[in-house]
């Protein structure tokens, strides 16, 4: 099996958001990523001038679609507002040719009946559109508890993009507890997104310190379950695309309100602590 890894749009400014898009690209070749991943831009020239970035450089895309709103959804907005918005938004990826969609869709304040409605007519959607998609396990949407997943995953059949550094923060730690409802998560997965949580954070502030050393290798171990179910189903390529962020995610000095390291950087470093562990896992898979 294959790891591809893809670099986070996440950050890049809106304005002039063609050359930020095609800066983007370039950081991705330069840093050693097969893709990026990010929303799907509205304007059409847009999108067709970013299809052709991606093309020029040889690089994948994995979509990002949001549903009644951005990260957090708007929580007064009904099931067929979702559903509207994530139609209007696949209907826009034809030039991109996503390899996969990441939809962070649904709202955590639904009923499970309610979420199990926007799922079913989802992957419909999805299906008649030809992509693959995963429904991300992010605060504030569907998924965003594991004992809500578990039940939801109980009674369907769901492709997951799993996040676990969201449980993290919203179990207020995950361990040993877990494993077996993870696991079972771990066997829906389609796409990885690759931040450390901790017990008070969905982010800690550098994945690199001894502080965070148990965080670390508790979400390489997760992800290890999620690369060891995709083998046993034949898969040949795994996704898993580094995630460290700003917007409140990303830790300020109190005093200068300037950020705590290089997003870049620790995204890059993410990456290649994960193709060190993959790359070690598939050695020792065939000895």
């Amino acid at each position: 099996m294959q790891l591809l890894t893809f670099k986070t749009l996440w950050g890049y400014p809106d304005q002039d958001l063609e050359t930020a898009l095609d800066q983007a690209c370039a950081a991705a070749v330069a840093e050693g990523y097969q893709g990026v991943e990010g929303p799907v831009p509205a304007d059409a020239c847009l999108r067709d001038s970013f299809a052709g970035g991606l093309e020029r450089r040889g690089l994948a895309y994995i979509a990002e679609i949001c549903t009644a709103g951005s990260y957090v959804p708007d929580r007064t907005a009904p099931l067929e507002e979702h559903l509207a918005d994530l139609k209007r938004q696949l209907a826009r990826l034809a030039p991109l040719k996503p390899v996969k969609v990441n939809c962070l869709g649904g709202c955590d304040r639904w009923s499970i009946d309610t979420s199990l409605a926007f799922f079913d007519a989802a992957l419909e959607m999805a299906d008649r559109f030809g992509v693959t998609i995963g429904f991300e396990t992010h605060r504030g949407r569907s998924l965003y508890s594991p004992w809500t997943a578990e039940v939801l995953l109980g009674r369907r059949d769901l492709p997951v993009t799993c996040d676990f550094s969201h449980w993290c923060v919203v179990c207020e730690g995950m361990g040993d507890s877990e494993s077996d409802l993870i696991r079972q998560v771990a066997s829906r997965a389609v796409h990885i997104h690759g931040r450390i949580g901790f017990d008070q954070g969905p982010q800690v502030s550098d994945p690199q310190s001894f502080l965070y050393r148990e965080d670390l290798e508790k979400h390489l171990r997760w992800w290890s379950w999620i690369w060891q179910a995709q083998d046993g189903k034949g898969e040949s390529v795994t996704t898993l695309t580094p995630e460290f962020g700003p917007d409140g995610y990303q830790a300020l000095n109190p005093r200068t309100g300037q950020p705590f390291g290089d997003l870049d950087r620790i995204n890059a470093w993410m990456a290649d602590t994960v193709k060190t562990a993959f790359g070690n896992r598939q050695e020792t898979r065939h000895v």
